[in-house]
């Protein structure tokens, strides 16, 4: 069976990543990945740790390995193990060594990074309504440095949809059949 094409949906903290890929999981009939990090983290009872981190980045990785095979052509993955490194170095100026190793052997095919044009949700796993420009810069910074193919997601409501939907049946139409 030929792998999926994997479509990743990043960015900083709530610009609508869940929402995005249950969108896109329906639109093209297929499943999404959700964010491991978000269950695990409703579980703590103390602070985060560098080796919750470390949990929480194979935790995402493995649970992407067992959803990819139910894909129907393309896997829609709410986050990516970016996220612990982005997280990692903000929390603990640090980011675990395996970290750094895997994160050029899980490409995505497609990155849809949002941007941060919507409106700040409260949410207990949610903590800087303030740095949301900072993390924006910093996503640019790691899909930059690893060659990343990815767009800008931007606008509301329906035009957000729109714009995601653009974006991946453009890059589907440049690699031909999926």
């Amino acid at each position: 069976m030929k792998a999926p094409v994997k479509i990743a949906v990043v960015g900083p903290e709530s610009t609508g990543k869940s929402t995005m890929s249950a969108y896109l999981a329906k639109y093209y009939n297929t499943i999404w990945v959700p964010e491991y990090a978000r269950g695990y983290c409703e579980q703590l009872t103390g602070d985060c740790t560098l080796q919750d981190e470390v949990n929480m980045f194979y935790g995402q990785l493995a649970l992407e390995e067992k959803l990819a095979p139910q894909a129907n052509h393309l896997l829609i993955c709410d986050t990516t193990i970016i996220t612990i490194k982005i997280w990692s170095d903000h929390w603990f100026n640090h980011t675990p060594q395996q970290v750094l190793d895997e994160l050029p052997r899980h490409p995505y095919d497609l990155y849809l990074l949002l941007n941060i044009d919507l409106p700040w949700q409260d949410d207990p796993l949610r903590n800087f309504p303030s740095l949301r420009e900072h993390f924006m810069q910093v996503w640019h910074q790691e899909l930059q440095a690893l060659q990343a193919n990815y767009v800008v997601i931007s606008g509301t409501g329906q035009k957000r949809y729109n714009h995601a939907v653009k974006a991946v049946d453009e890059f589907i139409q440049t690699r031909g059949s999926i």
